[in-house]
């Protein structure tokens, strides 16, 4: 076996060659934490004397170099060490001819970037030291005994790791770990967690939950916080004024953390947001935190903590932010579009109980409609077109009248609470400002004491002192004049007047429905309370709609809703309808009479939008051939005719023109005419004025109404609807 190029293992300094010495020793200075470089300064001077190891071994002081940039840092990760990114460039740059440490550990606690230290000195043959000798990344020997050490450092850091975390993890399966407390609550010295001694800070707290116990969503309690300037009190957590509370201006993560929070049900929980190492970033240890859910937390102890609501209203605050979030499951918060069913709806056709999704559109002319669509499988499998479609105001007014025929025998609970909610919230908000005007009101004596212990001399002092006095004054003057509006706007005690009208609009639930004042959302609000699904499937095509209601608690109801469709021969009486309408046809009625009895026994268009007109039946007839069953009456035997009254044959006739002409005059109005008492003729009055004036207008040239875009009336126009334009 060949021998060429291997060197036996030997003392460190025959490692060592001039080629090393001509290039810079690095003396690598890192501790993990920087509670470790204020308490553990042995450690911090042995690195720092590694310079001294470097001399010894034959480099000169000014090249030897110490990167001590990573002071506080840990080694577990490259990313955010500045101070291993530079020694890592100046190997691969071939400048490092060795490289110092105390241990192997404060390089890389990783063997990532423990091995890829050893490739880089290894190509650039850069050696290695410790307090254990030299080492030559590029000797087979050396190389293994590196790897070695790498290796246990890393599984050292994973031990550590492992015993604190057992440690922790027992402390807090007995309740016993010190965790961050949220808003409204302090810990004692002695380590006990109570409610926050500040009674405003409570009070605070209390309000969060109760309002939205009442509004139902994150934005809608912070938009009442904001309305009512309510600050959120924080007991600072670090610096000079640690303990001490601070009132800042709500935000919605704050709001969604505090309503997330089982502490405030009296729970114990650890383990509820953990690092997801596919979420975590380099160099951010605070990312990559994933909220689990409550089936997956480590420790949850009920009854363990100070409470400020029961575990039901946490279990519902939960169960109700849930269903707020915009997925298929839930049917989202309510919002401003003109659905009230939004989010409500099910499919009944497709066998799988889909939600159904709205749509708007903007007919020209009209306002803004919706309609409710099922497109599960075309929108998922791309197969068909949407399962079902229904007009949406249609389907909200059957709902809506069977939600409030459901509420009226509570009218008189309704009003009793509706009275009860409105004392409640007015005393919560007139006791938040009153402890307001106290805290200011002690703020300003506190500044007054401050001010008059100061000794007048001290100018210095003194004019600091009497600013804040002022401020504090000023402050107390501006809460007093917003706590004056407050109280003229919201009277501490309802009149009979308004108690009075409070119950009458309670007890007529529907004209509470339909009041300006309740908006979109409120209806929506009103409806999910109540409601927890509502399955729907169109009968065929026709207008019919099967409406299954499932309400809160779980009983159920159906009935049938009615739909517009397109065409007649939709309706599900259309066989019955088409009868009576060649009934009263071979009676010899007319479409106007016939229009009038079918509206009568309650038979309505497709649309829906109108009653049955006389244009509707006679196209109708004209669709089956029934206008020969009705008894036609001669244009000529028409009767009631009197002086200057033409039919339209008769006036075609006088004025040698086609009656297509005269019905367009007639369409124009150009000529005084009105339907016959049949509603099939058109009666024309015209003297011998009028037919002087409409022979004129026969014998005007093609066209020259268009080209003088009627702008010019003729002589002697009509003063009636026949009126020329």
């Amino acid at each position: 076996m060949s021998t060429a190029g291997y060197r036996p293992w030997g003392r460190s300094q025959d490692k060592i060659g001039p080629e090393h010495r001509d290039r810079t020793a690095v003396v690598y200075v890192r501790q993990s934490s920087r509670q470790q470089v204020l308490e553990h300064t042995e450690s911090a001077r042995l690195q720092y004397a590694l310079v001294e190891r470097a001399a010894a071994l034959g480099w000169a002081r000014s090249r030897i170099v110490v990167i001590d940039d990573d002071l506080g840092m840990s080694a577990a990760m490259a990313g955010a060490r500045e101070g291993f990114a530079r020694l890592v460039t100046e190997v691969t740059m071939g400048r490092v001819g060795i490289v110092l440490g105390i241990e192997m550990s404060r390089l890389a606690r990783t063997g990532r970037d423990w091995h890829q230290l050893l490739e880089l000195c290894s190509l650039s043959g850069a050696l290695l030291a410790d307090p254990d000798g030299v080492y030559d990344p590029r000797e087979y020997n050396d190389r293994l005994l590196l790897g070695l050490k790498g290796t246990m450092s890393e599984a050292e850091l994973y031990l550590i790791r492992q015993r604190m975390m057992s440690g922790r993890l027992a402390k807090a399966e007995r309740g016993e770990l010190a965790l961050p407390l949220p808003i409204g609550y302090v810990r004692r010295p002695s380590g006990q967690v109570v409610l926050d001694p500040d009674e405003q800070a409570r009070h605070v707290v209390e309000l969060i939950f109760s309002t939205f116990d009442r509004l139902g969503t994150l934005n809608a309690v912070l938009r009442y916080l904001v309305e009512h300037q309510i600050q959120l009190p924080v007991r600072a957590s670090g610096g000079p004024a640690k303990g001490e509370l601070e009132w800042r201006r709500p935000t919605r993560e704050t709001l969604q953390n505090m309503l997330h929070n089982p502490i405030y049900a009296g729970y114990y929980a650890y383990g509820r947001r953990r690092v997801d190492p596919r979420r975590k970033q380099p160099g951010r240890p605070s990312t990559g935190r994933v909220v689990r859910d409550s089936d997956e937390w480590w420790v949850l102890l009920p009854d363990r903590m100070p409470a400020y609501i029961t575990v039901e209203q946490y279990q519902a605050n939960i169960a109700k932010m849930a269903a707020n979030r915009q997925i298929a499951a839930s049917p989202g918060a309510a919002r401003d579009g003109s659905a009230l069913l939004a989010g409500l709806l099910r499919c009944g056709l497709c066998g799988g109980g889909h939600r159904m999704t709205v749509r708007y559109h903007t007919p020209a002319g009209r306002n803004l409609a919706h309609g409710y669509v099922c497109a599960y499988n075309q929108v998922n499998f791309g197969t068909g077109g949407p399962c079902q479609h229904i007009a949406g105001p249609a389907l909200d007014a059957y709902v809506t009248g069977q939600v409030l025929a459901a509420l009226s025998p509570a009218a008189l609970e309704v009003s009793l609470l509706a009275v009860e909610q409105a004392h409640s919230e007015r005393a919560t908000l007139d006791r938040l400002w009153r402890q307001r005007l106290e805290r200011a009101r002690y703020a300003a004596d506190r500044a007054r004491r401050q001010y008059q212990l100061a000794e007048p001399e001290n100018r210095l002092v003194v004019r600091q002192l009497e600013t804040d006095w002022e401020a504090a004054l000023a402050e107390i003057d501006r809460l007093q004049a917003d706590y004056q509006h407050f109280t003229d706007a919201c009277p501490v005690t309802l009149t009979a007047g308004q108690r009075h009208r409070i119950q009458l609009l309670a007890g007529d639930v529907p004209e509470i429905w339909h009041a300006p004042t309740t908006t979109v959302v409120d209806r929506k609000e009103l409806l999910r309370t109540v409601i927890d699904k509502i399955t729907v499937s169109v009968v065929g095509d026709s207008e019919l709609v099967d409406v299954t209601i499932t309400w809160a608690g779980g009983h159920q109801t159906t009935g049938q809703a009615v739909r517009p469709v397109s065409r007649l021969d939709q309706l599900s009486y259309y066989p019955q309808l088409l009868s009576r309408v060649i009934e009263f046809a071979e009676q010899g009625h007319t479409p106007r009479q016939i229009a009038d009895r079918l509206n009568a026994e309650g038979f309505r268009p497709p649309k829906r939008t109108s009653r049955f007109g006389p244009g509707q039946v006679r196209t109708l007839l004209n669709r089956h051939n029934l206008i020969a069953r009705q008894r036609r009456v001669r244009p000529e035997a028409l009767s009631g005719l009197g002086p200057d009254q033409w039919s339209v044959t008769t006036l075609a006739a006088a004025l040698n023109m086609p009656t297509a002409t005269i019905y367009n005059w007639i369409y124009r109005g150009w000529v005084t005419a009105r339907p016959s008492s049949d509603d099939r003729h058109w009666i024309i009055t015209a003297d011998a004025a009028e037919m002087q004036r409409l022979r004129q207008r026969r014998d005007r040239p093609p066209g020259f109404y268009t080209r003088a875009r009627w702008a010019k009336p003729l002589d002697n126009p009509p003063t009636n609807d026949g009126a020329e334009r």
